[in-house]
């Protein structure tokens, strides 16, 4: 396996890969098909344009054969203002899960934040990702806050 930046013509696989961010339970108040839709515009965004400071890092098989994704931006702290990395999406093609692609691009999204100067990297994940959150809490991440939220 490796792991490169993504070129153009990965578009295709990371848009189609992007359903997978909706593989849980979300709240009831969080429509799957809108968790999809709006990680897509962002990788839309991305192909069309890449943000200053943004990164999407591809791993793939040695024949080329995609295994997954991690999509990296460039965040500023609310309380210290200062810039870090920040995961915005990871993830795993379903056929390779559990066969530590999402370890091995994690691992290299904390080197491209080290490349970038940043003192830490960040990442927000649903409460209810117990996939996601046992992986981030297995590589050492720790939650800082609690996001609340009440329908009106």
């Amino acid at each position: 396996m490796k792991i490169r930046r993504a070129l153009s013509s990965d578009s295709s696989f990371v848009l189609g890969a992007a359903r997978r961010l909706a593989d849980f339970d979300p709240p009831a108040w969080r429509p799957p098909e809108d968790i999809v839709k709006g990680e897509v515009r962002t990788l839309q965004a991305f192909f069309a344009v890449p943000p200053p400071g943004s990164a999407l890092l591809i791993a793939e098989s040695e024949p080329g054969g995609h295994l997954g994704f991690v999509y990296l931006e460039r965040l500023q702290d609310y309380f210290t203002l200062e810039w870090h990395g920040h995961v915005g999406m990871l993830v795993v093609a379903e056929e390779v899960e559990g066969k530590g692609i999402g370890s091995a691009l994690m691992r290299a999204a904390e080197a491209w934040a080290c490349e970038q100067g940043y003192r830490k990297l960040t990442l927000t994940v649903f409460e209810a990702n117990r996939k996601a959150r046992a992986l981030y809490d297995h590589l050492g991440y720790a939650p800082e806050t609690h996001r609340y939220v009440k329908v009106l």
